[in-house]
């Protein structure tokens, strides 16, 4: 046999050792591509009115992506169940279960270790209520759960539902029970909330029908959900950009066109009575409509107990919507007054309120004062 196919097969491998060196060279050195950016986790937190098959969740999600919060991702062990639209619908909505008995037994633990959330949306206590469980005694269980969740994630951001009314046919004290704990709600989370893992009080009580907005007295019908995903949205778009409002007060319907996060005029601080400053800021914008932000600072040497701040709006905008101050709007005139729990400012401490408006962005920004009370 010949040796010359051999011979140049051997020449063909030598000569193309070289360009495999290269190849390989190249691989081994170029730098990997950029990652996509870590989706924010939120965990649905409850029992029946959060997973079975608490539709709300679908209407919530769905709205964020429509939005363009497209980087968030619902967690739970638990899956969807059903609600007649794609969505994600990971959750831990358990049925029948109550927030006492999940704090007793260390169920939640788990939960968080399978799921690791960033956000906790908990509408929690109906069956407690149910149960007759004292106020006191539900919210020590929401203690110990918040303590649990700050365990496996030190800076999550927890939204706590004052639960939406009840007035099922076998229980009839539950809605003046629903209305003793949700009383409690505000001054439990203002105690319990940090800096590092807020506490943020969406109020899922106020203008909820249990003759128009469940089927049973208890559960959320269609009008009910939509209602619940309405409170939750600007809480949680909020939570996603790392920005907290406080407790919702006596709140309406969001806007149907929703916040954006874009870039807007902000005020500067304007030095009044007492050392107290506000800076203004917009938070989001539609057509139609924006969330405002004021942060009230103590740029003082004393502790103040108490602000006020006033700002107008010149072209028509009307406040709709307040949380973290009561807040009236006369003419053109808004007047903002602290909450019972965020008016003590020591020295260079600072508080936030927002709130929801009808018309467009003011431009400039208004000039924002301020008084110590």
């Amino acid at each position: 046999m010949s040796r010359n196919p051999l011979r140049a097969a051997l020449t063909a491998l030598a000569a193309l050792l070289p360009v495999l060196a290269l190849g390989l060279a190249l691989t081994a050195t170029t730098p990997p591509a950029a990652a996509a950016a870590t989706p924010v986790r939120v965990m649905p937190l409850g029992d029946s009115i959060t997973g079975s098959p608490g539709c709300w969740r679908a209407l919530l999600w769905n709205r964020l992506q429509s939005t363009g919060h497209t980087d968030v991702d619902f967690v739970g062990t638990l899956g969807p169940q059903g609600c007649g639209v794609p969505y994600d619908g990971d959750n831990e909505g358990h049925g029948g279960y109550l927030a006492t008995n999940v704090a007793n037994q260390n169920l939640l633990p788990g939960w968080l270790s399978a799921t690791r959330p960033d956000v906790v949306l908990m509408h929690f206590g109906t069956n407690d209520v149910w149960s007759n469980i004292a106020p006191a005694t539900i919210l020590a269980a929401y203690s110990k759960l918040v303590d649990q969740m700050r365990a496996a994630n030190s800076a999550m951001t927890v939204l706590v539902a004052k639960i939406i009314p009840m007035n099922p046919a076998s229980c009839p004290e539950c809605g003046q029970r629903t209305v003793a704990l949700n009383s409690l709600i505000d001054g439990w989370a203002a105690g319990k909330t940090t800096a590092a893992s807020p506490i943020v009080v969406v109020d899922q009580w106020t203008g909820f029908s249990t003759a128009t907005d469940t089927y049973d007295g208890v559960h959320p019908n269609a009008a009910g959900d939509q209602k619940m995903s309405d409170r939750w949205y600007p809480a949680l778009v909020a939570a996603l950009g790392r920005t907290t409002p406080g407790p919702t007060t006596s709140p309406t319907v969001s806007p149907t066109p929703s916040p954006t996060t874009s870039p807007s005029p902000t005020a500067s601080p304007t030095p009044t009575a007492g050392g107290c400053t506000a800076t203004w800021r917009v938070a989001g914008q539609w057509p139609g409509g924006f969330q405002g932000e004021v942060t009230v600072r103590n740029g003082g040497a004393a502790p103040i107990a108490g602000w006020t701040v006033r700002f107008p709006l010149s072209a028509g905008q009307r406040i709709s919507q307040a949380w973290s101050a009561d807040v009236t709007q006369s003419g053109t005139t808004v007047t903002a007054r602290n909450a019972s729990w965020n008016g003590a400012l020591a020295p260079a401490a600072q508080t936030t309120f927002g709130f929801l408006a009808d018309g467009a962005v003011p431009s400039p920004a208004p000039a924002v004062t301020c008084a110590a009370n």
